[in-house]
């Protein structure tokens, strides 16, 4: 294993940092990409070869697998972002070591949790003991080893962490896919994908070992509490905002039957779409936010997390529409026509992703706002599950979509205010909202020319045509669009013409 890369120099020009930054985002976003599309691919697979039974309880399995660890982890493993990059290798070692503690402890804790044992075990998961103690194993591993999903990222070993991404999804998505189709039985997958998960924490270890090494302390109380009260602000605002992204999953799983929940749970696939690209994003400009809020710059800080935001936009926007206008299309052609109600519910969504790519958590973690994240993710917790829960009772499925929706703006707004009111930066200020604005629109644009020229030339055609000729209109609409208004800074080749004359 080869040497960690020495950081970005401080004395870089800004240019050069965001170049640097760009290259770096753009590699961990086409791993994830990558990972991200073998896993909505792998549903192809899944629902031709179990039943809508066992596929609604495949993925109820994993919204208590992301429950557990959206809230176990408490932010720890994301509070190295603060303390490797201004730590020496002694003490680096020593964090990375009682991480690892931490998330094995938890990933236990967790396992517990969703058992038999635990004589509070949610009513709503009860359909899941068919499967024994493979329930809380595969909570324990994937809660311990997701530290190797972050660890080399943060140690800004891009290249490794990329790797190590595309392998381990090639491996997971083949080898589920192949036993589904040669078993068609869902206890078969689990015992496979335990084996995987079990791999991967080997995995973990080794990167350790050979990135740090095992000797050392591996655990000092007075360190472990400094990472513990730093992170644990963040960590319960974090597990609040992920009991909020999957509160409306909750509320469908405990009022629709199973095959309704596997519907439902279909078209939150943009969801996971965006976190992809915003953690490629993020991950990779945010040691040098740390960096830059430690030299106390928080305009160069904040004009980072700018930077990043409007690059997860420049790709996600695009895709957005594209999935906005052929929803049902994507739904018959990968999950077939049984699971046809998923599209309204995703075109719900689409609204929320819009403010979802404006990423704070990353600010937010550096300013040590975590106690006023904490009561405004509160207070979105409530207001989502009473939205939900009012709007599936109501509307049904797209109802129930909409009570998260609606939150995720409340927030938004309610973090930028505290932002602003923090570092003394006008609202306007913080992001560039012109910009997102702009790539808002072109894709807008663009997605309503695709749907009339795939309604008005392929309508009678099956939906791979439609969606082939749909999204090339979309996309040379967009770069045709973007490289005349948004491709040579503020104001685009446009603006520069002009100025030229």
């Amino acid at each position: 294993m080869s040497p960690h890369p020495s950081p970005p120099s401080s004395l870089a020009s800004p240019t050069a940092l965001v170049a640097l930054l760009k290259r770096r985002a753009l590699t961990l976003g086409s791993a994830h990409t990558y990972d991200y599309a073998l896993q909505f691919l792998l549903p192809v697979v899944l629902v031709r070869c179990l039943s809508a039974e066992d596929f609604g309880h495949y993925r109820l399995l994993w919204l208590t697998i992301m429950t557990v660890a959206g809230v176990a982890s408490l932010s720890l493993p994301q509070s190295l972002y603060f303390f490797l990059p201004r730590s020496e290798p002694p003490v680096r070692r020593l964090y990375v070591h009682q991480t690892l503690l931490y998330m094995l402890a938890v990933g236990l804790l967790g396992g517990w949790a969703v058992s038999t044992w635990n004589p509070l075990q949610p009513a709503t998961i009860e359909s899941l003991n068919r499967f024994g103690l493979l329930l809380p194993a595969l909570v324990a591993f994937w809660v311990s080893g997701s530290l190797l999903d972050i660890l080399p990222t943060i140690e800004e070993r891009v290249t490794w962490q990329s790797a190590a991404t595309i392998a381990l999804a090639t491996l997971r998505t083949l080898g589920l896919a192949a036993a589904a189709w040669l078993t068609n039985d869902l206890d078969v997958l689990l015992w496979l994908l335990l084996g995987l998960l079990f791999f991967k924490l080997l995995l973990l270890v080794r990167y350790i070992a050979r990135g740090h090494g095992l000797g050392g302390s591996w655990l000092s109380a007075a360190s472990f509490t400094g990472q513990f009260r730093h992170a644990a602000p963040f960590g319960l605002s974090s597990a609040l905002f992920a009991l909020r992204a999957q509160a409306d999953q909750w509320v469908v799983a405990s009022l629709f039957a199973v095959h309704n929940f596997a519907t439902f749970s279909i078209a939150t696939v943009l969801w996971p779409l965006v976190n992809r690209f915003r953690q490629s994003v993020n991950h990779a400009f945010l040691p040098s936010m740390s960096r830059l809020h430690a030299a106390d710059d928080m305009a160069g800080m904040l004009d980072l997390n700018s930077r990043a935001n409007v690059l997860v936009g420049r790709m996600v926007y695009p895709l957005l529409a594209f999935t906005f206008v052929f929803a049902e299309d994507m739904v018959n052609l990968v999950y077939t026509a049984r699971y046809g109600e998923a599209a309204p519910v995703m075109r719900v969504y689409a609204f929320s992703v819009i403010a979802l790519v404006v990423e704070l958590g990353s600010i937010t973690l550096l300013l040590k706002e975590g106690i006023y994240a904490l009561r405004v993710n509160l207070l979105a917790l409530a207001l989502s599950v009473a939205l939900s829960w009012l709007g599936a009772t109501r509307y049904g499925l797209p109802g129930a979509a909409a009570g998260s929706v609606l939150v995720l703006y409340m927030d938004r707004l309610f973090i930028l205010r505290r932002i602003a009111l923090r570092t003394g930066i006008p609202f306007g200020q913080l992001q560039d909202w012109r910009t997102l604005g702009m790539l808002i629109a072109f894709s807008t644009v663009s997605g309503m020319l695709a749907w009339s020229a795939a309604g008005h030339f392929f309508a009678d055609s099956g939906p791979v045509l439609r969606m082939l000729a749909g999204g090339s209109v979309l996309a040379g609409a967009y770069a045709g669009l973007y490289g005349l208004f948004g491709s040579t800074g503020r104001g685009g080749l446009l603006a520069a013409i002009c100025q030229k004359e």
